[in-house]
Parts: structure tokens; sequence; C-alpha cells
């Protein structure tokens, strides 16, 4: 009596672990056929890629993907084009071929505020904008390498040829330290002339920044007022 007892004990549990997988087994495939379903990507969401923004769109600083190779300081690259914020300016003086050319200061002290760049009929367009006044400016051939102001970091520079802009008695930020410029600090816009803008160093007062070229030029370095703004044209 005690030996059936305990067989059909054993022969109910047997039966119950069956029902128990057989219900396990349906509730996995339930789940697996609801994951695959709200997984699927529709036809739109998997075609669907990042949006890419156009390199030449505004000479205003802009930020892009990607900091330019062995610039030292992290800095956003913009490569913007033609715009009204560096328009043709009438009346201009013409182009000098001179190895080295530069403008006297007007100021003993000037914050940079805004650096842009732009393309027109014959040439190509640096220009640097200042709270007030002009700083002394040399604007002179150079050859690489290049290196940081004052980490002392190498600064890759694209061209064939390059120019070496130093502001003395310049600076992004104003007197009391604060930051006036928060733009790029490195341009590639891929102009027929300006193949990079990157900024060289900042310190002590003294700004400086170089140019890269697709092949030599002859330059034009010019003050304007109202803002005050250093321009530097290449000739195309």
């Amino acid at each position: 009596m005690h030996n059936h007892t305990q067989r059909d004990r054993l022969m109910s549990e047997a039966t119950n672990r069956r029902h128990v997988a057989i219900i396990g087994a349906v509730v996995v495939m339930a789940i697996m056929s609801g994951c695959t379903s709200a997984s699927s990507p529709s036809a739109s969401t998997a075609t669907l890629e990042p949006s890419s923004t156009p390199g030449a769109t505004s000479a205003e600083p802009t930020t892009s993907a990607a900091p330019t190779a062995a610039v030292p300081t992290v800095s956003p690259t913009a490569s913007p084009s033609e715009s009204a914020t560096a328009e043709p300016t009438a009346d201009l003086p013409g182009f000098t071929c001179s190895p080295s050319t530069g403008l006297a200061a007007t100021t003993p002290r000037a914050t940079i505020t805004d650096v842009r760049i732009g393309t027109h009929d014959g040439y190509d367009r640096v220009v640097f904008e200042f709270d007030a006044g002009i700083p002394t400016v040399t604007v002179a051939a150079a050859l690489p390498p290049f290196y940081a102001d004052a980490s002392g970091l190498p600064v890759v520079v694209i061209g064939t040829a390059f120019l070496r802009v130093t502001m003395t008695g310049a600076s992004a930020a104003d007197p009391d330290g604060v930051v006036a410029y928060g733009g790029p600090y490195s341009f590639t816009p891929g102009f027929p002339r300006l193949a990079h803008l990157v900024r060289g160093g900042d310190f002590e007062g003294v700004s400086t920044w170089y140019i890269g070229l697709n092949g030599g030029s002859c330059l034009r370095v010019i003050a304007m007022e109202s803002p005050s703004r250093l321009v530097i044209d290449l000739e195309q």
C-alpha cells in the first residue's frame, strides 16, 4: 500500500512538470514573437541616415563634425563660404606680392570678437573683427613646421604655401579674461586660394593665425571701421 501511494505521487509530480514545461514553452514563443515584431524596423527607419551639413553655406563661424588634425587647441572646424558678413568691398587698393606687409595699431589693446572668411570674384577674404581699434598686424610668408604659442605643440596647416598673421596687442579674451570670441579656430573652406585658416596661439597679448594657400598669392591687407576689422584678401 505504501509503495502504491508513493508511485501515484511520483506520477502526479511528473505530470505536473510536463504541464509546466508545455506552458513555459508557449510563453517563450509568445515573447519571442512579440520581440520580433517590435524590433523589425520599417523601410523608412532602416534607410534613414544622419543628415550632413554642407561645408559651404555661411561665412559665419559654424561647427563641424571633426576638428582638423594636430591643431593643439581642441576647437570646432568650420567650412563657410561667401555671405553678407564677408562681402566684397568697393574702391579697394591693389594687391601686393611682398613677402611681408602689415598695419600700425590704432589701439594698445584689441579684443577679437569675430573671425570670418568668404570668397569673391578674383579673391578670397579673411576678416578679423575687434571690439574697438586695430592691433599691430604683420602678415608674412612662412614655412613649416609650425608650433603653437605657448604649448609648443605642432600645428598642421593645410596648403602648399603659407602666411603667418601676427596681431600684437590682440586676444580673443578681453582684459578681464572673458572670452569674447567663441567661434571656430580652424576653417577649411576649399576656396580657390584659401585652403586653411587656423589659430596658432593666443598668448600674452599676441594672437597668431596661419593661412594655408593653394599655391602662392599676392595679398591685400587693409583696416576697416564701423566695426573695426582687419581684412586680408588673397588674390586668386
